[in-house]
């Protein structure tokens, strides 16, 4: 059961869970609060330890609310777009034919039919980006597979609001958000590996941290990371 504690305008929803520590979490793009306690911490303690830490909760969404956003993209000659954390010039091509994306060391040019909109030129460098993204999951999930001595069944890509990505332990699935291609490939490696933990322990709890500390040690300096790159125009979450 969730419940909540209010710190003046600042909500902090409070579950427990089996876990010997209390892990407070802003998230990102909003500031929205979590405390995850040991499940006989009464909410009186959660209370006390939020109001300790009502600076570093202040500070943190602080941050979130001053970071960063891009702008929305128009899918036009010389826009910025972002790809593996390199900024490129779009480049547009209007021709008859099967639209389609190549890359250079600055440049990504759009090959599109004569009189296509924003949202026809998005959708192809959507498409293309699932394609780019595909190459770079496949071989990052078989990197990982014998170091976490676990099996992902499947996974999938996609547009996600509120994640980077998520994992259903019990299918061996994880899913990754398409945005993930606009940064560095490290902090996709971080991402996967974050999901691929998951299939072993489901929640994100003590022993989730020791799986990733053993791993991948330097796991909160990728999320603090990911965290600070400006957002999309969309809101993605956390």
């Amino acid at each position: 059961m969730t419940e909540s504690i209010e710190l003046g305008d600042i909500s902090i929803a409070v579950t427990r869970k089996g876990i010997k520590n209390v892990h407070l979490s802003v998230h990102p793009p909003h500031g929205r609060v979590t405390l995850v306690a040991p499940t006989a911490t009464r909410l009186e303690v959660a209370r006390a330890y939020a109001i300790s830490k009502l600076g570093w909760i202040r500070e943190q969404q602080r941050k979130l609310t001053s970071q960063a956003r891009e702008t929305p993209r128009k899918f036009v000659n010389r826009e910025s777009h972002y790809l593996w954390g390199r900024r490129h010039l779009l480049t547009i091509v209007q021709k008859e034919g099967k639209p389609f994306v190549a890359l250079d060391h600055k440049r990504i040019t759009l090959t599109v039919r004569p009189g296509s909109d924003a949202a026809k030129r998005g959708k192809v460098i959507h498409e293309w980006h699932k394609g780019l993204l595909h190459d770079q999951v496949q071989l990052l999930i078989q990197k990982w597979e014998p170091k976490l001595k676990v099996r992902v069944r499947g996974y999938f890509l996609q547009r996600m609001k509120t994640k980077w990505g998520s994992c259903n332990h019990r299918a061996g699935h994880i899913r990754l958000n398409t945005e993930l291609v606009k940064k560095p490939k490290d902090l996709l490696e971080y991402v996967i590996v974050h999901e691929m933990a998951h299939l072993i322990e489901p929640t994100h709890s003590d022993r989730f941290i020791a799986i990733l500390d053993k791993h991948y040690p330097s796991w909160q300096e990728a999320r603090a990371e990911l965290n600070e790159l400006p957002l999309a125009a969309e809101v993605w979450g956390e």
